[in-house]
């Protein structure tokens, strides 16, 4: 004999008379699903705890590394002072060559080596970046753009001016 289908009325635990079955809840079924729940928690817990210490050694780190990047600029800073100290020491017997040098600078002719200032800023900032230190062996300023802007810019201008839907007067 095929098992009756339940009609709409009865509810779905009603059994094959249309009385109601108890659903009996047995102990290992209980435990079971508090075992369950417990290691679903652990786990979570877990997870919790590796990434705040992940976190907290990430921090640390980068804290270690601003003290770093700071007695670094300290010393660049005490360094490039004396170095001043030194120049206007000199300056008044070599007056009009650092002028011309500094107008070179300025220009940004090709050729021309940069301010020692700018150098030190530059080694600053590799070793910074490399995590140990590192050594500027030449650098070049480029030739100043002819111009009030450079290429990039005037077409980004350009590309915004073109954007734009203008009505045509006729």
């Amino acid at each position: 004999m095929a098992p009756r289908r339940p009609r709409l009325s009865e509810p779905p635990f009603a059994g094959a008379h249309g009385r109601r079955q108890r659903v009996k809840l047995r102990w290992r079924d209980l435990a079971v699903a508090v075992l369950m729940g417990a290691g679903g928690l652990a786990i979570v817990a877990g997870f919790a705890r590796a990434t705040r210490q992940a976190g907290d050694k990430r921090q640390r780190e980068t804290e270690r590394k601003l003290r770093e990047l700071t007695a670094t600029v300290k010393a660049l800073q005490a360094r490039e002072a004396k170095r001043g100290e030194l120049q206007g020491a000199r300056a008044p017997q070599d007056k009009s060559a650092a002028t011309s040098t500094a107008a070179g600078n300025e220009a940004g002719q090709k050729g021309e080596s940069p301010k020692p200032a700018i150098v030190a800023a530059l080694t600053a900032a590799a070793t910074a970046y490399l995590g140990k230190k590192a050594r500027i062996r030449s650098a070049q300023l480029l030739p100043a753009e002819q111009g009030s802007a450079g290429a990039w810019a005037q077409q980004g201008r350009v590309s915004v001016q073109t954007s734009h839907n203008l009505r045509s007067r006729g």
